[in-house]
């Protein structure tokens, strides 16, 4: 098939076909072992009838998952990676609908664990 002056091949684009898409150097991102503990989290909230929705946010200078009851609402939680705090407080956040700081840490599983309150037994 010819193209005319200015058109091209579509399957020749630059931006298409089997590349892998990689984020900016200056886009901070969760990692793939963040992202499945956070969607573990979201799926059983989810199963439970807590959450319905959410978002992801990916910033120069943090990375954040938000969550949602209703999509029409402000998120319950934001859970945030933000690598400039991670000698201080640490890099990773939970942060309530109101903007108070629910937990700050250095590791994701002890920060998450401030909103995945689960039953536990007490045995006599």
């Amino acid at each position: 098939m010819a193209f005319g002056s200015g058109e091209t091949d579509p399957s020749q684009s630059p931006g298409g076909g089997s590349q892998a898409r990689t984020a900016p150097l200056n886009q901070v991102t969760f990692s793939r072992r963040e992202l499945d503990r956070i969607l573990d989290l979201y799926g059983r909230k989810v199963a439970a009838g807590e959450w319905r929705d959410y978002a992801i946010d990916f910033l120069k200078d943090r990375a954040v998952f938000s969550v949602f009851r209703r999509t029409s609402e402000v998120p319950l939680y934001r859970i945030e990676k933000n690598p400039k705090l991670a000698r201080r407080q640490g890099a990773y956040s939970v942060i309530s609908a109101t903007g108070l700081i629910v937990r700050r840490g250095h590791e994701l599983d002890r920060v998450l664990r401030s909103i995945d309150v689960s039953l536990s037994l007490v045995a006599n």
